[in-house]
């Protein structure tokens, strides 16, 4: 596998807009079809953007944050199947590059600059909450692990060539995993069947008594020891592709009154494009999807600024910029790919356009976290000036 290599931002955002034209054009008969996106994939991993991030020292651009959000916005715009994909990839290589040693980052890294892309193996379905996790490592006597589990809504393993998976081992503390693909005892199933983002192959992996190399097994227990932005860029990756689902509905939304709406027959006008009711409802749903923008970028900014002096405050301020980012672009989604049907009238409903992808993609989408945490943590904030904890999905 090859990739083009990625050396600026300018770069990377003119290849993403060139990936949003590409995936759009066939985005709605994949998600009829539930046609898996290996084709596309392939093109994003040619493409380079999936090594942004990766270190210069390895031969990465290493993307600021707002680059970064920019880049898969950009594709959650053309297909947000496509872009939930790598929302992992790029988790996995920052727990990576924080813990990881020099044998194991050469090799991922170097794959990653070659194309190679990175799943996940992280929820639990059948367990008391989210961070309670029944996957285990066993230590060997030579130093390896074996390593037993179930995940399901494991996005992009299907996919992958290697699969990052959160275990624990007897001392229940947090590690990752990282394991090839092809690794013995490790079986990903396509049991996916959500009613949107129907794509990403969010199924299920099954571990039975996996051998994992000592090296291989990071200590991400270590990552919430201290200040950090983790959490902050995996929620702000989710945010970035609700924005992306949010422009793309307004986009197909305005397509659809330009050119297939009638106009009301009291407006007195002779195209719905040119109705004052409409154009008003068009202002408002502009200035939520330009509020919604604003705020992930600020968060953007926010977290690269806790990036450079990671203290509770600023670590702590990022994860509040984020939370609030999140919140606005979840319900910009909702609210812009739902406005397709109200803007478009009786006609945007039938099924043969499957407009009502958008608002699938955005309902299911969101469902990652709840809002009303995030809500609970701003409020607390705004009230008392308490900062948020530290974890994986603030």
């Amino acid at each position: 596998m090859t990739a083009r290599v990625v050396h600026d931002r300018d770069h990377a955002l003119l290849a993403a807009d060139e990936l949003r034209r590409a995936f759009a054009v066939g985005a709605a008969e994949r998600d009829r079809e539930r046609r898996l996106p290996d084709v596309e994939l392939a093109q994003l991993s040619a493409s380079g953007l999936l090594a942004i991030t990766v270190p210069e020292e390895y031969g990465g651009a290493d993307v600021d944050t707002p680059t970064l959000i920019e880049v898969v916005r950009t594709l959650a715009a053309g297909d947000p199947n496509i872009a939930q994909i790598p929302q992992s990839h790029f988790v996995y290589l920052n727990i990576l590059r924080r813990h990881g040693g020099d044998a194991l980052q050469k090799l991922i890294f170097t794959e990653v600059l070659n194309g190679a892309r990175l799943g996940n193996a992280q929820s639990e379905a059948k367990t008391k909450h989210l961070q309670d996790l029944r996957t285990r490592l066993d230590p060997q006597p030579d130093g390896s692990f074996l390593l037993t589990g179930e995940k399901q809504y494991s996005t992009g393993a299907l996919f992958a060539d290697w699969v990052p998976v959160l275990a624990k081992q007897p001392d229940d503390k947090l590690h990752v995993a990282f394991l090839p693909r092809d690794a013995e005892g490790l079986e990903v199933i396509d049991d996916w069947d959500g009613l949107g983002q129907r794509t990403t192959a969010s199924g299920t992996v099954r571990l039975r008594d996996v051998l994992v190399p000592g090296d291989r097994v990071l200590p991400h227990h270590l990552t919430f020891t201290g200040p950090q932005t983790h959490g902050a860029v995996a929620q702000l990756l989710h945010a970035a592709i609700d924005a992306g689902i949010a422009a793309a509905a307004l986009d197909e939304a305005a397509e659809f009154v330009r050119t297939k709406t009638r106009p009301w027959f009291e407006s007195g006008v002779d195209h719905a494009s040119e109705e004052p009711l409409l154009i008003q409802r068009f202002g408002e749903l502009d200035l939520q999807l330009r509020s919604a923008d604003a705020l992930l970028a600020a968060a953007a900014h926010a977290v690269d600024v806790a990036k450079a002096d990671p203290t509770d405050e600023t670590t702590g301020r990022a994860s509040l910029a984020v939370a609030a980012a999140k919140v606005a672009t979840g319900r910009a989604a909702l609210e812009l790919s739902s406005a397709i049907f109200e803007t478009g009238g009786t006609r945007s409903a039938l099924a043969s356009l499957n407009l009502d992808r958008h608002w699938r993609n955005a309902r299911t989408h969101t469902l990652h976290d709840p809002e009303r945490w995030k809500l609970q943590h701003l409020g607390r904030y705004a009230l008392n000036g308490t900062l948020p904890p530290r974890h994986g999905v603030l």
